[in-house]
């Protein structure tokens, strides 16, 4: 009834709790002591009313009652106390995030702004840290407050198309959305910096902690994703149109290709430099922005392996030009990532490709990259650019354009189905050369068909 206690307890709860739980092991210790005593003495005076005392002991502290938990019960009585201090410590969390984030408001919460909101995290955390439930209680108002920072930060994201455009500067909305992105990356590196810096936090506080910051780590990446996107559909136009060049020539007197490497190549390693300096530099966390840049730097290569695999035709000079290009694409790519080796297996297929344009259909299907580095479907593709025109790559079979043909591969990522239909390819061959009456296959033919038969038997 007194409203002086009710104060009290509800602005103090943590030192109440932590009374509470000094009580809790002292009368443990008590009921040890009088164990201890009455094993020791063992006077049989007392012995019949020690029994009993010592079963209700038992009952209590040694938990053989399982439906009664007396220390529950004694942290029970304090339910209204605690009710009320988990409120006015949401309040305490939310208020601040509420006061930087106005209702029409267009920018994320400055440096300073940001700091007295981890700083009142780390103070929440820190006082709740005398009792493990209360820090997960408190853990979990951390969590909503995480949430409500998301929450408040994605209403700032714009959308538009001026978001994702990569022709001119940073416009307005990317510039709010680069911002955002910085704003939410700070949240979760000083919130992590705060848990960690938690002496003794209880895991189940940490991971309700971790998940509700793994939510900010995804809207950051969906913030930049149309960004991304746009990128990557201009890195595969660019790359497409080195189906517009000519490689069809042969070598020039010198043995060397006129040019260091193709038009198109000069335009991608442009684009690219372009687009890293003018966008993504403006973003201050580094490995986010590598770990996706990173993935459009192996989706770059793939597309560069898999049309050069499709040019038809490709003559001697053709061959020096693209292999030049091979080189070229690594200086490409270099600025989407840490270090170009980083790219794994992309890369790996990127240096095993480049010989094979200079070797014998024999020796290329007896490489050991295949299959293992390069996929069989795709060695299989680039054979098709030493056979007669009568013997059609697939896309020409089926009367695709190389785009159309593109978009069917990403959309049949199993290797079971690209070969399934380069062997249609060949049988419309086989068929063709029925029809007129042929005498013989072309040389590639065979090498073909076996290079197809071992592929389809590492798939069994």
């Amino acid at each position: 009834a007194s409203m002086f206690l009710k104060q009290a307890f509800e602005g103090e709860y943590p030192k109440l709790l932590r009374l509470y739980n000094d009580l809790w092991k002292r009368l443990q210790q008590y009921s040890q002591n009088i164990q201890r005593n009455f094993n020791t003495s063992g006077t049989t005076d007392l012995f019949a009313e020690l029994q009993q005392m010592e079963e209700d002991t038992q009952d209590i502290f040694m938990q053989k009652n399982q439906d009664y938990d007396p220390e529950k019960a004694l942290k029970d009585s304090l339910q209204q106390y605690e009710a009320a201090y988990l409120s006015k410590s949401l309040s305490r969390l939310f208020d601040p995030i509420n006061l930087v984030f106005p209702p029409g408001g267009r920018n994320p919460p400055s440096s300073d702004e940001l700091d007295s909101i981890i700083k009142t995290i780390a103070s929440e955390l820190n006082v709740a840290a005398v009792d493990p439930d209360l820090s997960l209680a408190v853990a979990k108002n951390v969590a909503k407050t995480i949430q409500l920072y998301g929450v408040k930060s994605e209403q700032l994201l714009s959308t538009q198309g001026d978001a994702s455009q990569v022709i001119g500067p940073l416009t307005e909305g990317q510039r709010r959305n680069v911002a955002v992105v910085n704003s939410l990356y700070k949240l979760h590196q000083s919130v992590l910096k705060v848990i960690t810096n938690q002496s003794s936090f209880p895991a189940a506080s940490e991971q309700t902690v971790t998940t509700a910051l793994k939510a900010v780590h995804d809207l950051m990446g969906s913030a930049v994703q149309p960004l991304l996107n746009s990128v990557g559909d201009s890195v595969e136009a660019i790359i497409i149109t080195m189906h517009q060049e000519d490689f069809s020539g042969s070598l020039s007197s010198s043995g060397k290709p006129d040019v260091p490497c193709s038009l198109y190549m000069k335009e991608l390693q442009g684009f690219i430099a372009r687009v890293m300096s003018d966008y993504f530099r403006h973003f201050e966390c580094f490995d986010f922005v590598f770990d996706n840049t990173e993935a459009m730097a192996q989706r770059a290569i793939e597309l560069f392996i898999r049309n050069a695999s499709l040019i038809r035709p490709l003559g001697e000079g053709g061959k020096m030009r693209l292999a030049a290009d091979f080189a070229q694409m690594e200086l490409a790519v270099a600025p989407l990532c840490r270090r170009v080796s980083d790219l794994g297996k992309s890369y790996r297929q990127l240096r095993s490709f480049r010989p094979l344009l200079f070797q014998t259909s024999e020796h290329i299907a007896s490489s050991p990259a295949l299959g293992e580095v390069i996929p069989f479907s795709i060695i299989l593709q680039f054979l098709f650019t030493r056979a007669p025109p009568e013997l059609k790559s697939p896309f020409q079979r089926a009367e695709w354009s190389i785009a159309r043909y593109s978009q069917w591969l990403d959309d049949h990522p199993s290797e079971k189905d690209r070969l399934a239909l380069i062997r249609g390819a060949l049988e419309a061959y086989v068929q063709s050369v029925r029809t007129r009456e042929g005498k013989e296959f072309a040389p590639v033919y065979p090498i073909m068909v076996q290079l197809l038969q071992k592929a389809m038997a590492t798939l069994q």
